[in-house]
């Protein structure tokens, strides 16, 4: 009888030690404690960032002690002016650093993302996600010392997956327009933040908010903001001014809105933005937004997160991860009709991209594969070096300034080496960030390097000292 009753017992302990368990598991939210995945690195979508909002959303606008600088740099939007994440500078840039690596001007905390900057007369730009105040807030920052000047902030709720923010900003002289995690799209006045409209691309024209939030950079041109909704209209012209819709593209395929961001391009005499939608990429007239071409041979299943690489003459190059490698796509016209082919496709152990858009540099390709070797590409497909598997990178950002190539890791190691096809060549490098996610794009503004990881935004002095 004792025996059978502390068998009893001891079953009923169990029950209750398990039920506790089962509770903890379920309510514990993970985000807590564990480290932040590589985004679909388990080869499933993560959850999207749930419904609509139900109406419009009303904005604050506040100011800061922070002040405009006269200090020069251009750098307008993502992939900066020429949309070819290349920067030429009047400023001897410096070859070599000391361990401790180029000074930090200034730095400042961010919520959790990998939002870059834009820069414009002196001041930074950028998206940013107040976790405090569960808004997203579109910041003024001041490039000398990266005080804030005036940050425009609307409500919106966000959960941490992967981070939040990760867009960046254009500025023109007088307009200011970025993307927020879940798809609304504000223009300010860039001077003093003064709100203009705001779109919700999901509540107003059915979009549906990526896995990992939004990853589209705005473009604006010619007074217009292109978008790439993805829903009914695959991409539209919105006019700066007032918010009114200009045009709007077809999409027979139903393609959804990815990471990508759409890149301008010339080709027989038209000006067209090349996008990689959900199934596919197509081609869009600038001038009205008639479909040009489009080929469903492109298509990433998780996350298309590269932008088109336009070569010229015809050519666009496209990468991404997921086991996809890359592709170039040559155009051709025949009449009245542009025709798509590709040229050649290589698998992910010659060269793929899984997060960042390589560079176009004086004919060659230069980006990081996905065992993280950086490597130089002819427009034929052929790896003309690559770095050794002893000097590996991952995820993070790169840029050419000057002939320089700027190579963030993931760990926020940055590395100096030079942009040229003759081989690898190594000139210097230096921890400058903590860390982790060190993966937001790089920023150059005249002698300046705008960096950034997961809650960290920096900026260092790469002239020569």
């Amino acid at each position: 009888m004792k025996n059978a009753w502390t068998a009893n017992l001891a079953a009923a302990v169990l029950i209750v030690v398990g039920g506790v368990l089962l509770y903890s598991w379920v309510h514990h939210d993970p985000a807590v404690d564990l480290a932040l995945r590589v985004p679909g690195a388990d080869g499933s979508p993560a959850e999207t960032a749930g419904e609509a909002d139900s109406g419009p959303i009303e904005g604050t606008l506040t100011t800061s002690d922070g002040a405009g600088s006269d200090l020069g740099g251009y750098w307008p939007r993502f992939r900066g002016a020429n949309f070819d994440n290349i920067a030429k500078v009047d400023v001897e840039l410096s070859r070599s650093w000391a361990e401790a690596g180029p000074a930090v001007l200034w730095s400042i905390d961010v919520g959790e993302g990998y939002a870059g900057a834009a820069v414009m007369n002196g001041k930074v730009f950028m998206i940013d996600y107040d976790q405090e105040s569960r808004a997203d807030a579109i910041r003024c920052l001041s490039l000398a010392d990266g005080k804030e000047i005036w940050r425009y902030s609307y409500p919106v709720k966000v959960k941490r997956n992967h981070g939040m923010s990760r867009t960046v900003p254009t500025v023109t002289e007088k307009f200011v327009v970025a993307m927020g995690p879940k798809c609304h799209v504000s223009c300010l006045e860039a001077n003093t933040g003064e709100h203009y409209w705001m779109l919700d691309l999901v509540r107003e024209f059915g979009a549906k908010v990526p896995p990992w939030y939004a990853g589209q950079c705005p473009l604006v041109e010619d007074g217009k903001v292109i978008l790439a909704p993805g829903a009914d209209a695959l991409l539209m012209a919105v006019d700066c001014t007032t918010g009114e819709i200009i045009w709007e593209s077809a999409n027979p395929n139903g393609w959804k809105m990815t990471h990508s961001s759409i890149m301008p391009m010339e080709f027989g005499g038209e000006r067209m933005y090349v996008y990689c939608g959900s199934g596919g990429v197509a081609g869009v007239s600038a001038k009205d937004g008639a479909i040009l071409w489009e080929t469903n041979e492109w298509k990433i299943q998780i996350a298309n997160i590269p932008s088109p690489l336009v070569i010229g003459d015809g050519l666009i190059f496209l990468s991404g991860g997921y086991n996809s490698g890359s592709m170039m796509l040559r155009l051709l016209k025949e009449g009245d009709t542009i025709v798509v082919e590709t040229a050649f496709k290589l698998g992910p152990e010659v060269f793929g991209s899984p997060q960042q858009t390589p560079i176009f540099y004086e004919g060659y390709i230069y980006g990081v594969r996905p065992d993280g070797q950086l490597c130089c590409l002819d427009t034929s497909g052929n790896v003309v070096w690559a770095s050794s598997s002893a000097k590996k990178f991952g995820l993070g950002p790169y840029m050419i300034v000057n002939g320089l190539i700027y190579v963030m890791d993931d760990s926020g190691l940055l590395t100096l080496a030079e942009a040229t096809p003759r081989s690898y060549v190594q000139l210097s490098q230096a921890k400058l960030l903590d860390g982790p996610d060190s993966w937001g794009p790089m920023t150059a503004a005249e002698g300046r390097l705008i960096l950034r990881d997961l809650k960290r935004m920096i900026c260092v002095d790469i002239s020569a000292q």
